[in-house]
């Protein structure tokens, strides 16, 4: 449950259009749902503006849907990650509206359209980052952001980043996907002046110890104010750069109102 669903519950009470009881039924699962195997939490959307994620990988199909259901029942926007083709294709038959991202691993619901403010920009070092800066994409868009892709322009061939220069610098804030050795993510934080989210993934041969030799590259980043998240960590990574895009909308507003006084 979000602010909005809360205000029509409320007025739907005003109104006349809900009893008492059917509030207080309503409000009995606002803190947490308990399934036995999970505990969903109603009530995130309220602490943190977004709602609970389902982590897809390690949970049966079944419980997946059951806890689908129990959000989407209460009309809140759902993201399911590393989810697999056969725990897809059972949200896609029970949510017919939702949509299936196959090369993110992610289902979305968005029961309540969120309009699409700032700007995020996701970019890879190789084509094979792109699962990953997939999940981060569709997790800043579901979470309200305008999401622009760029993809396979690493620093092997670093004139190819280059021509994006003009998008880079209109970002809010940028998602830099690299394996290997993970020197994209400084390449871009010296070129933008927007916050930078690196996300190591665990592509490259036997020295690159699955990601752990570009997660260390990006943490001793000379580029300024370069963030970094989990190996392969998409989600992680478009949560971070929508809450940072989040809280330049909400500063932007309270200082328009002060100007405006």
């Amino acid at each position: 449950m979000n602010i909005e669903s809360l205000k029509d519950l409320l007025n739907d009470f005003k109104d006349g259009r809900l009893s008492e009881a059917d509030v207080l039924e309503k409000l009995r699962t606002l803190p947490f749902e308990d399934l036995g195997f999970a505990k969903v939490d109603h009530h995130r959307s309220l602490r943190r503006g977004f709602p609970e994620v389902v982590y897809g990988a390690g949970k049966t199909v079944d419980q997946i849907v059951s806890i689908a259901e129990s959000m989407v029942d209460k009309k809140t926007n759902l993201l399911v990650t590393r989810c697999d083709i056969a725990a897809g294709e059972a949200l896609m038959r029970r949510f017919p509206e939702g949509a299936w991202h196959g090369e993110a691993r992610c289902f979305t619901h968005e029961a309540r359209r969120q309009p699409r403010n700032g700007y995020v920009l996701v970019i890879t070092a190789g084509t094979t980052d792109i699962p990953v800066a997939e999940e981060a994409s569709v997790t800043a868009d579901l979470l309200g952001c305008n999401v622009d892709r760029i993809y396979d322009v690493g620093v092997a061939g670093i004139h190819r980043l280059m021509a994006y220069q003009s998008m880079i610098e209109a970002a809010d804030a940028v998602v830099v996907v690299a394996g290997m050795e993970g020197a994209l993510a400084s390449v871009v934080g010296a070129m933008s002046r927007a916050p930078v989210v690196a996300v190591p993934t665990s592509v490259g041969y036997g020295a690159s110890f699955g990601g752990l030799a570009a997660l260390l590259s990006m943490m001793t980043s000379c580029a300024a104010g370069v963030t970094v998240v989990n190996i392969d960590n998409g989600f992680g990574a478009g949560c971070a750069a929508a809450i940072i895009v989040a809280k330049a909308r909400e500063l932007a507003a309270r200082i328009d109102k002060e100007t405006a006084r």
